[in-house]
């Protein structure tokens, strides 16, 4: 197996993860098994608990790991399925060194950072890349420099130490700012950071550079003096156009995947990247435009529902259409759905916790109902869907969840009886995937096109089967149910052109060059609204 590794300095936010998730695409075209992972500095054991106002979303993997959203951009760009070995926290590293050093595994040593913090970190390094893996990228969070990060950047060290630096590659991402008043990109920046690695006893063979304008070639010499890195491997990633997945196009013309091989001496063909021109050409030159409104509490923040918005994204590449998103911060929707749903073509609900804005969300999804307008709600978005239709359909009047209300007349959703004894230590949630079988005669078996299907969850309220007769009976359609615990996990109304919540999380198993087949559907209903 040969290593590569993504550091990032200067500033946070550089886009490290898309570009080891955009080079691990481009390997992965020339025939080459690529797995990646996230080491993330933090003390947290993992962004479980985590508000995504701070963090972004949580990720979930199909056996239920919590881990960053950089792991969405690795599963979206290729086509390696990531599990929990495949993200790691300081918070996890130092648990799991306490953990040896309480059961004696040290034999009384003293316990340092280096080298049984170290260790833990090299352990992972070799756990994660599972079989017949050619390439392993792991990216670290954080940027260089942060006292958080040291050592695992020491780990790295004696990592490519370990293992030889034929078969280790470092890549570090660094910044280029534009300078208005002085008209010109300045690089020193980028040399102070390649200088800290350095310190650590790190030497960059690829330096990635951010830009929002061209490098000239001084620019790179310059960059390769300084750095001590070859000018073909100064590579520029200036700003793309129109989406994120034009960056394996643009990383693949700077010849960073030539590099790559050469470095590690792999055999792997060229590509001509098909695939992602297909992608690329479908983004920029759709034939129908499409909007769609997304109803939240975490609105503002753009990476608190990323996968949400990559699924609608890549639904619109499979129906040849523009999709303009429209965030509603759902607060804003209770007293006045008209003004701000009356125009869009379909409506989403996302999942989420807590009551905050959850009147909001029943308004807009009554709005759809009532409407005729597509409505696809995703965890939370189905619980809503069910509380709406109880309360205005079956006219159970005081219908809620036991999340928002736990004195509710007519709990329809609830926590079932064989968790609740969980709830106090917090082992309540459904993680991971789930198997689910779907009616026949539903919209998602016709999305789908087949009766089983596994997908991904991260919730602890379920339908309560208590009420599943009555819902049923005032028109209310079960799409798909748990066959393992009879858990209702698709709700339809099957007389509107396209109403479907979901319990699980199918953002989380969308690419853009396979769209999850229920955003597909969802967006295809709502180009049908439109006309």
């Amino acid at each position: 197996m040969k290593y590569i590794f993504v550091t990032g300095g200067v500033v946070s936010s550089l886009g490290k993860g898309l570009t080891a998730a955009a080079l691990g695409a481009i390997l992965e075209q020339r025939g080459l098994k690529v797995r990646l992972q996230k080491f993330d500095p933090y003390l947290n054991v993992d962004p479980g608990t985590m508000s995504p106002f701070q963090h972004g979303e949580v990720y979930v993997l199909n056996d239920g790991a919590e881990t960053d959203l950089d792991l969405g951009h690795y599963e979206r760009f290729t086509s390696g399925e990531l599990n929990r070995l495949n993200n790691l926290t300081s918070g996890k590293v130092y648990e799991t060194v306490l953990a040896k050093e309480r059961r004696g595994d040290y034999l009384g040593a003293t316990v340092q950072v280096i080298p049984h913090v170290t260790n833990v970190i090299k352990e992972r390094i070799y756990a994660g890349g599972g079989e017949d893996v050619d390439v392993l990228i792991t990216e670290l969070g954080g940027t260089i420099g942060d006292i958080e990060g040291l050592p695992f950047l020491e780990a790295m060290r004696q990592f490519a130490l370990e293992v030889g630096r034929d078969d280790v590659l470092f890549l570090h991402c660094t910044l280029l700012p534009y300078l208005k008043a002085a008209g010109e990109l300045k690089t020193k920046p980028s040399q102070q950071s390649v200088a800290k690695l350095r310190e650590i006893g790190i030497q960059a063979d690829i330096l990635v550079c951010r830009t929002e304008e061209p490098m000239t070639d001084e620019m790179r010499q310059k960059l390769s003096l300084f750095c001590n890195v070859p000018v073909k491997a100064v590579i520029e990633e200036i700003d793309v156009e129109t989406s994120i997945y034009e960056l394996p196009l643009a990383l693949k013309a700077e010849n960073i995947d030539d590099l790559v091989i050469d470095h590690l001496n792999l055999d792997a063909p060229d590509s001509d990247m098909q695939i992602w021109h297909d992608v690329v050409r479908r983004l920029k030159a759709p034939s129908h435009k499409v909007e769609i409104g997304v109803v939240g509490k975490y609105i503002e923040l753009q990476d608190a529902y990323k996968s949400v918005y990559e699924s609608i994204i890549h639904a619109g590449i499979a129906n040849d259409a523009t999709v303009h998103i429209v965030r509603l911060d759902a607060e804003l929707i209770k007293d006045d759905p008209q003004n701000h749903l009356g125009t869009l073509d379909g409506i989403l609900i996302p999942g989420g916790f807590g009551d905050r804005g959850t009147e909001g969300k029943i308004a807009a999804a009554k709005f759809a109902r009532e409407n005729g307008i597509p409505y696809f709600g995703l965890c939370l978005g189905m619980q809503i869907a069910v509380i709406e239709y109880a309360r205005n359909v079956t006219k159970l009047e005081d219908a809620n969840s036991t999340e928002f209300d736990p004195n509710t007349a007519h709990p329809v959703i609830d926590i079932m009886e064989d968790q609740k004894d969980l709830t106090t230590k917090g082992g309540n949630m459904r993680l991971g995937a789930c198997p689910c079988e779907l009616a026949e005669d539903s919209f998602s078996y016709h999305a789908y096109g087949k009766k089983s299907i596994q997908e991904r969850h991260r919730h602890r309220y379920e339908f309560n089967n208590t009420y599943r007769d009555q819902l049923v009976k005032s028109g209310l359609r079960i799409g798909g149910v748990n066959p393992e615990r009879d858990l209702v996990e698709i709700i339809e109304i099957p007389d509107h052109p396209w109403y479907v919540g979901v319990q699980f999380h199918p953002e989380f198993k969308s690419k853009p060059n396979a769209a999850h087949p229920l955003f597909a559907n969802f967006i295809a209903a709502a180009l049908k609204y439109k006309k």
